[in-house]
């Protein structure tokens, strides 16, 4: 191999090949001298310094280098942790532009920049044989006529999963694909999302990641994988073809299988903090290489400001920072065809230099104002752990945000402990209280009762308490506030009653969520009543705590049809589509008004109705007439009927006649666990009585209009 280095040119960042060679760059402005370490298989490495500098980029051309090649740099510098300097170049970095990174971090004294517990004293040991590796990619994909599906928001439904957990167990997927992308490409996988009525798969994070060092420390690992070292670079060990760049080809692969069936693929990404940590952390990549542009200082520079509680928090307001995150969304969408992000700890990337959260500017416009990324899926979680990193409400277009808000009511609600029904009536319509002005309107707010850190749909009516013992934590890690209710017994009971009711409440569940205004999402496995044996943290646990069982028992193939039951009604209805919020005014052209609040006797809802306590049920009758902001007159749809009842007694529900209807039909009623949907009729103001904890759907079979009404809009 020649080895003899070129100048090469400052753009692009990374590692390009072309002519017969690979380019590399590397921003380091205040190093000293970097090196390029090329590593063979065996483990050997050579070490070149990068001849070429341009304006704080290092950088050379290396003839007959190209894909496969594994790399990292050193970079040379000032050792003064007191300023925020911790140059070390003894340590192999990975470099933050690599398309693939292949091996895993292993815990070794030779990881850290500095010696035992001073932060201050130079670390000599080479790293090269303990971190992961950068790799040349240079494999060109023929996407051929792949097209993203682009799904309207008002038809979006979100599935949160693990591409490790949906597979791993999977019985038709062959055992050697099991928990790769390979796997969630399999047929089988994609048959279910598509039976189930699913549009769009939101991913855990597939960017490479490692393992904190605590958990290498105790043999554990991180199985979620938040906590990104590559910004790049698909998750090698989700690759069953190999890691030295085959995991680029099999994403590529798994992401046209999904947009061939017609489903989008959004990534869970993690830009608000790394691996590296505190000052004791390892150094890695971003520490050596410009520790006070990358991360946020403390004034005290030697320490690291952090709202993350992962020990630092990425600078996204730096210029060369905001460009790393902007080249890495882009690169997803461009090159590896994803159909959107969901941000984590998203607030955290809208801190300034003087770490105070603003929306407006930055990153958060940067992506909003982008070409490529303002028309892709834009999804905050609008929050972090520091000061004022409480923004739900607050992102403006056209992101939309996990709404907390509906989760939290929603739970209280079913639970019995929601003093009073106000909030929901907010949360069932789209939470105008939130997002009134929002352009989006309602799709503004990502509906979830259930997320992967937290308890499934089976564990909330299961578990009044964490039971996160294995995670080796003393069960001190994760929420205790889960809003949960066990039914009457902690945990796996035989008692066919308490089974009973918690069946019942899993259906309530999953109907609010699924029918309320918003985009809906909820957790791979809640449609099958997966169980995590009451660990809400389980985002050390590998193994089948959080693995898909796909053998079901009777009553999970129940929950299973009648999760896809629900899907279809809010798919097949305008009416829970949509984005504009309802005001309870009449629709001239449907007769009614767009909604209306009742009682069991069908009378108006009151203001003392809605801020009483005592309130534990709720009747809400929908219009058939549905607007958006733009165009009042452009759809009508069936009107329904929704009565809620979270009490522990039976109501009597007199279906509303005169302007509301003359007769209803039954769509279901979640008291039943074999027989939920009869179709059955009930005359306009004849009773029909409801069981306690359940609620039931009526369409409004007077008003069937099927075709718009074609009536000029009022002036």
């Amino acid at each position: 191999m020649n080895t003899g280095m070129q100048i090469g040119n400052p753009e692009p960042l990374g590692a390009t090949p072309a002519n017969g060679g690979t380019n590399f760059a590397i921003w380091a402005p205040d190093s000293t001298r970097v090196e390029l370490c090329l590593i063979n298989t065996d483990g050997s490495h050579w070490n070149m310094d990068l001849i070429g500098y341009t304006k704080g980029v290092f950088h050379g051309f290396v003839p007959e280098v190209g894909h496969g090649q594994q790399y990292g740099f050193r970079a040379h510098g000032a050792w003064l942790p007191e300023d925020g300097l911790r140059f070390n170049p003894a340590k192999l970095l990975v470099d933050p532009y690599a398309k693939a990174i292949t091996g895993e971090l292993i815990l070794d004294e030779s990881i850290f920049g500095h010696v035992g517990n001073d932060d201050t004293i130079f670390n000599d040991l080479d790293s090269s044989k303990f971190v992961p590796h950068s790799v040349v990619v240079d494999d060109p994909y023929d996407w051929s006529d792949d097209k993203r599906p682009n799904i309207a928001l008002e038809s979006t439904i979100i599935y949160e999963a693990h591409v490790v957990g949906l597979t791993k167990l999977h019985p038709d997927v062959p055992e050697h694909l099991r928990g790769t992308y390979a796997g969630m490409a399999h047929p089988a996988v994609i048959d279910h999302l598509k039976t189930l009525g699913i549009t769009t798969v939101e991913l855990l994070p597939t960017q490479q990641f490692v393992s904190e060092t605590f958990l290498l420390s105790r043999g554990a690992s991180n199985y979620w994988g938040y906590n990104t070292l590559g910004f790049f670079a698909p998750h090698g060990q989700y690759a069953a073809s190999g890691t030295t760049g085959q995991q680029v080809r099999e994403f590529k692969d798994m992401v046209k299988a999904y947009h061939a069936a017609g489903l989008e693929i959004v990534l869970d990404v993690v830009y608000n903090h790394t691996p590296e940590g505190n000052e004791f952390g390892p150094t890695l990549s971003l520490r050596g290489l410009d520790n006070g542009s990358y991360y946020h200082l403390d004034s005290e520079p030697r320490h690291y400001w952090d709202s993350t509680g992962c020990g630092n928090t990425v600078n996204a307001c730096n210029t060369q920072t905001l460009r790393l995150i902007m080249d890495s969304l882009r690169y997803w969408v461009e090159e590896m065809h994803v159909d959107g992000f969901r941000f984590d700890l998203a607030t955290a990337l809208a801190r300034n230099s003087a770490h105070q959260v603003t929306l407006e500017g930055g990153l958060i416009t940067a992506v909003a104002q982008d070409p490529v990324l303002r028309n892709v899926k834009l999804i905050s979680e609008p929050w972090d752990v520091g000061p004022n990193g409480y923004q739900v409400g607050s992102f403006p277009a056209p992101w939309s945000e996990w709404n907390d808000q509906f989760r939290d009511t929603v739970r209280d609600f079913w639970r019995g402990q929601s003093g009073g029904v106000a909030e929901l009536g907010w949360r069932l319509t789209g939470s105008g209280d939130l997002y009134w002005d929002q352009i989006n309107g309602s799709h503004a707010s990502v509906n979830f009762v259930t997320a992967h850190d937290g308890f499934t749909l089976r564990d909330l009516v299961s578990y009044n308490d964490k039971h996160n013992y294995f995670n080796g934590e003393e069960n001190r890690d994760g929420t205790s506030n889960n809003r949960s209710w066990n039914c009457g017994v902690e945990g796996a009971t035989t008692d066919i009653n308490i089974r009973t009711h918690r069946r019942r409440q899993m259906r309530n569940l999953l109907c609010t969520t699924i029918l309320s205004a918003g985009i809906p999402m909820f957790v791979a496995g809640d449609e099958m009543g997966r169980t995590q044996r009451g660990n809400n943290n389980a985002y050390c646990q590998n193994n089948d705590v959080s693995w898909q069982n796909w053998h079901r028992e009777p009553w999970q193939d129940g929950m299973l049809s009648f999760t896809k039951y629900l899907i279809g009604i809010r798919q097949s209805h305008k009416v829970f589509q949509r984005s504009g919020y309802l005001k309870g005014q009449p629709q001239d052209f449907v007769h009614v008004p767009d909604i209306a609040w009742l009682r069991e006797d069908a009378t108006r809802f009151t203001s003392e109705d809605w801020e009483s306590f005592e309130t534990r049920s709720i009747g809400m009758y929908l219009g058939g007439g549905v607007t958006t902001k733009k165009n009042p007159y452009d759809v009508v749809d069936d009107a329904f009927y929704w009565f809620l009842n979270s009490s522990d007694s039976p109501v009597d529900v007199i279906l509303p006649a005169g302007e509301f209807g003359n007769e209803y039909q039954l769509v279901f009623n979640t008291q039943d666990e074999a027989d939920w949907e009869t179709h059955q009729t009930t005359k306009a103001g004849e009773a029909v009585r409801l069981m306690p904890w359940s609620c039931a759907l009526w369409k409004v079979t007077l008003l069937n209009l099927k075709q718009p009404a074609k009536l000029e809009p009022q002036t």
